[in-house]
């Protein structure tokens, strides 16, 4: 999750958030159950979330903890999608609103949060975080409350209401190191490293890193850490040691900031690859710029914000223009992308007569080339699979939008679906 610290910030942003969205939090938590699934004034079933006149939709983001760049990005992508859409008419002739709720990525505050959000709700379009997703797997199957998870560990597939928006990180390293071994000189013999966050996250990851170093006939070198290690010389120096000629890390930016500067000054000057939630455009303004303009690439499910896809330039214009204080990055596209989602799906169940919840559910997994126009299509038929396989290659660029551009565009890497199979 690209997504740089501003503690000292946090206040403030949660109270301009929440003044941002106070026609979405003023609303009664317990007023628009939509009666309990009986039919509304125009004959289409509601549900909870739905009246007459309104849609109410969720998020369970993070504003004030580690990830609260990312968060910001996503609820005013969000807000802008749903301000779009209403005044289009809204959606099933409603207009959509959006109940935000922090929990700072705190899984006990997520679990608190989500049991007064769900009463009152039809989708969520936005959660941070695989361990908070994972502590609620449970509840949201049992309420059928469509969710797409801002976190892509394979852990999180196989649940009906649960959609991983995109590849799973397993997915992104397979492409790493078809990349490192295609385009870096890396051959049979040689060893790679791979830093990663312990948790489903990291773990995901290095489950794909290991089995295509098997499949290339490399090694991988492993280095698991904490979310709250910020200084990576300990594994630098282990990497040294064990003579890796590449750096894999599934891990937070200022890891991959702390990584790849301390590994330039040691003389450590190998190709690195970050899983998407490693990098941030904010790194570019840091000291490890340079090495992270030299040495840094990024496998990602989305493209570069900066990508000349018609779609990707109208967002990224829009959303310039109403947040001209706020940078475009990779957490704007991925949430107004996963709002684009969740309206198609909204618009499908009301096609079909009922917002009901297991009714949106039924709808979104009906869709087998869901295309937003801001990357791969998406097949959300088969709850096992990632909706996506292929991976985009990114790198740094200090002056690009979003501080990164395309090296390549999606594509399957070989060994995926040879992959997938296996794990099945």
């Amino acid at each position: 999750m690209n997504r740089t610290q501003h503690r000292h910030r946090a206040p403030v942003l949660a109270a301009a958030l929440a003044a941002l969205l106070v026609t979405a939090t003023g609303c009664s938590s317990k007023a628009g159950s939509g009666g309990g699934g009986s039919e509304g004034a125009d004959g289409v079933k509601g549900g909870p979330g739905v009246t007459d006149k309104t849609l109410r939709l969720g998020a369970l983001t993070d504003l004030t903890g580690p990830y609260a760049t990312l968060g910001k990005s996503i609820v005013q992508a969000q807000q802008m999608w749903a301000d779009e859409t209403n005044a289009a008419g809204g959606v099933c002739g409603r207009k959509v609103e959006i109940v935000v709720k922090d929990h700072g990525y705190d899984v006990q505050k997520a679990v608190t949060a989500y049991a007064d959000l769900a009463p009152d709700v039809v989708a969520l379009p936005q959660v941070i975080g695989s361990p908070v997703v994972a502590a609620l797997l449970d509840d949201i199957e049992r309420d059928h409350l469509l969710t797409f998870p801002q976190a892509w560990a394979a852990s999180l597939l196989g649940k009906d209401a649960v959609q991983v928006i995109g590849t799973t990180y397993d997915v992104d390293m397979i492409a790493a190191v078809d990349f490192l071994t295609r385009t870096k000189g890396l051959a049979k013999g040689d060893s790679v490293g791979h830093v990663y966050f312990e948790g489903d996250y990291g773990a995901n990851a290095l489950e794909g890193s290991t089995w295509a170093a098997g499949r290339a006939g490399l090694t991988i070198v492993p280095q698991k850490i904490k979310a709250t290690d910020t200084d990576l010389s300990a594994q630098v120096s282990a990497l040294r040691k064990a003579g890796v000629q590449a750096v894999l890390i599934s891990a937070g930016p200022a890891q991959t900031a702390s990584l790849v500067g301390v590994a330039a000054s040691r003389g450590l000057r190998v190709p690195v690859v970050s899983s998407a939630p490693g990098f941030a455009p904010q790194l570019m303004k840091t000291p490890a710029a340079p090495a992270l303009l030299a040495m840094l690439n990024v496998v990602s499910a989305a493209p570069a914000v900066s990508s000349d896809l018609p779609g990707v330039q109208r967002m990224a214009a829009a959303y310039g223009k109403k947040y001209p204080d706020s940078p475009v990055d990779a957490g704007t596209l991925s949430g107004y992308n996963a709002a684009q989602l969740l309206g198609a799906d909204l618009k499908k169940a009301c096609a079909a007569g009922s917002l009901a919840r297991e009714d949106v559910v039924k709808a979104h997994r009906s869709q087998k080339n869901a295309d937003t126009g801001l990357g791969s299509p998406q097949d959300f038929s088969d709850v096992a699979k990632p909706a996506a396989l292929s991976t985009y290659v990114l790198k740094p660029d200090a002056k690009a939008l979003g501080g990164v551009v395309g090296v390549e565009d999606a594509h399957q890497a070989p060994g995926v679906t040879e992959y997938l199979a296996g794990r099945s």
